[in-house]
């Protein structure tokens, strides 16, 4: 156990020096307009990179075609149409409990 509260104080502190680095470093440094508009597209690029694995693999595999992807894409389009974070959710979850509710039904 107390290895485990080791572990944690050392992660946390090892993340906070990594971002401390940042701003204590760059602090008086100017960053280019190129810089900038990469850095705005940062988060958009780590969520993706969360997320895609979620709707492209199973527990069978690689599946390109499978409900997550039409959930995904469904929640996607709602996103953009409607901007807000209630409605994607509500798509992507709705489609995917349906489906899941029609193949344990299995027609």
């Amino acid at each position: 156990m107390k290895n485990l509260w080791l572990i944690f104080l050392a992660g946390g502190a090892l993340t906070f020096l990594t971002r401390f680095s940042f701003i204590y470093f760059l602090q008086n440094r100017r960053i280019s307009p190129t810089q900038e508009r990469l850095l705005r597209l940062l988060p958009v690029a780590a969520l993706s990179a969360m997320i895609a694995p979620q709707l492209f693999y199973t527990a069978q595999g690689f599946n390109p075609l499978g409900v997550r992807v039409l959930a995904g894409l469904a929640a996607t389009l709602t996103a953009w149409r409607t901007r807000s974070v209630l409605w994607t959710l509500a798509v992507g979850m709705a489609i995917l409990w349906l489906s899941a509710a029609f193949t344990a039904f299995q027609w």
